[in-house]
């Protein structure tokens, strides 16, 4: 089969070389020639666990990226996988989608009528959106009717740091369409992955992915909002967790207390779902609850810190870990960026250490004192905040006496020394 994929970000550009691990063709669009050509080359212009090694594999053989849309008129599905930013308002920023639709159809304005084409959503959007603005904008574009395209949404469920296993061991594969020609084709580029195929109508598989992704970050508030409870009864949240995580109606999964989540995705699509309900006239109350927490969390770790070693100005400040999780070089909703803004602002000096997001948390805090190591970051600090579960970090202990003084607060729980203390634990 051929397939095209249009954006080369996490999304997109996991997705294109997982069908050419499955043995498409696949033709990548990215808008961005620096980013064309080292997908081209071989190199990945994101850090993803085992993406490297795949697109080696396939980059020239059967994975081709280009800067234009011409190569996707030869594809039997498109998938839409361009990035839909928060705006200033909750709402996502729908131009990306706007916009790619429209090259798409444009693309396939002089094709052959006897080919059909599938257009399949795998941004996240808000319901309503495939079939209000995406397929119009297509088939305006091509000039084509709709017995020509297809259309479906089929959401991704991707963790970052994990992203190609989980498409190639998915727990479901969901494929919102209004045709079963279009279901079956969608389900045909998933061949020789096992995973249940849930069917849906398209608005709904749309909201599938803002429910999800809602009802984690849920779990996540929830504990730490049971965390900070225990805390004060000095009670071990991880142990609560590890009991009430073995109810089968429960889970264990995003149960680990902590600095609150980050990322990509969470904030983004709880922020853009309480967008919505309130377009709608609901007040979703739960989902507002959710995202408080979250934004107040992480400040606990500078309110212990100011109880440990008192006025922060002039400190010197150790903060291990700036990726939103481990495995990542993404730093985008961060609890580290919450964490280190609010110690500038309070006049610490800040030496900062992550495996692989050093770069990019530099394009956002150009001021913080990179280090290369845990150890350079350690030395002579007042404090250290540990806000990334990275494996690396789980056996620091004498680096720790680099330090003026052993004061080790963790936003995560990761370390195992002695003399640690955690946010919610």
């Amino acid at each position: 089969m051929r397939i095209s994929v249009i954006g080369g970000g996490y999304v997109g550009l996991v997705s294109a070389v997982c069908f050419a691990e499955l043995g498409h063709s696949v033709d990548l669009v990215e808008i961005d020639r620096a980013k064309c050509d080292a997908i081209n080359a071989g190199h990945p212009p994101i850090y993803e666990n085992g993406l490297e090694e795949l697109l080696s594999a396939h980059a020239g053989k059967n994975l081709h990226a280009y800067v234009e849309y011409d190569h996707i008129k030869y594809s039997d599905i498109i998938f839409i996988c361009v990035g839909t930013p928060q705006g200033p308002d909750g709402h996502p920023d729908l131009s990306n989608i706007i916009s790619s639709s429209e090259s798409i159809g444009r693309a396939l304005r002089d094709t052959d009528d006897t080919r059909y084409h599938v257009v399949v959503v795998k941004s996240t959007v808000p319901p309503g959106t495939t079939e209000k603005q995406v397929i119009p904008s297509v088939l305006r574009q091509s000039g084509k009717k709709n017995d020509k395209i297809g259309f479906a949404v089929n959401p991704e469920f991707l963790r970052e740091g994990m992203a190609v296993w989980d498409f190639m061991n998915p727990d479901r594969i969901v494929i919102g369409c209004r045709e079963n020609r279009v279901g079956d084709l969608v389900e045909a580029a998933y061949s020789g992955i096992k995973a249940p195929v849930i069917r849906t109508g398209i608005a709904a598989a749309e909201m599938i992915k803002y429910a999800s992704n809602a009802f984690l970050a849920t779990k996540i508030s929830y504990a730490n909002e049971i965390g900070n409870i225990c805390k004060k009864l000095g009670i071990d949240v991880y142990e609560v967790m590890r009991a009430v995580g073995r109810d089968s109606r429960i889970g264990p999964a995003f149960l680990n207390a902590g600095t609150g989540f980050g990322g990509s995705c969470l904030p983004k699509d709880v922020s853009a779902l309480i967008a919505l309900a309130e377009d709608l006239g609901e007040n979703p109350v739960l989902l507002k609850s959710v995202m408080h927490i979250n934004k107040l969390q992480p400040l606990r770790l500078i309110d212990l810190l100011i109880k440990r070693v008192g006025d922060l100005d002039g400190k010197k400040i150790s903060v291990l870990g700036l990726s939103f999780k481990e495995n990542t070089d993404d730093v985008r909703e961060s609890r580290s960026v919450v964490v280190i803004k609010e110690l500038i602002s309070r006049g610490a000096r800040v030496s900062a250490y992550d495996p692989r997001a050093n770069q990019s948390m530099k394009r956002i805090l150009p001021e913080v004192d990179y280090c290369s190591s845990a150890s350079e970051s350690l030395t002579d600090a007042d404090a250290c905040l540990v806000m990334t579960e990275w494996p690396e970090f789980a056996h620091l202990d004498k680096e720790f006496d680099l330090m003026k003084s052993r004061v080790i607060i963790e936003g995560r729980r990761i370390l195992s020394c002695k003399d640690r203390e955690g946010i919610c634990w």
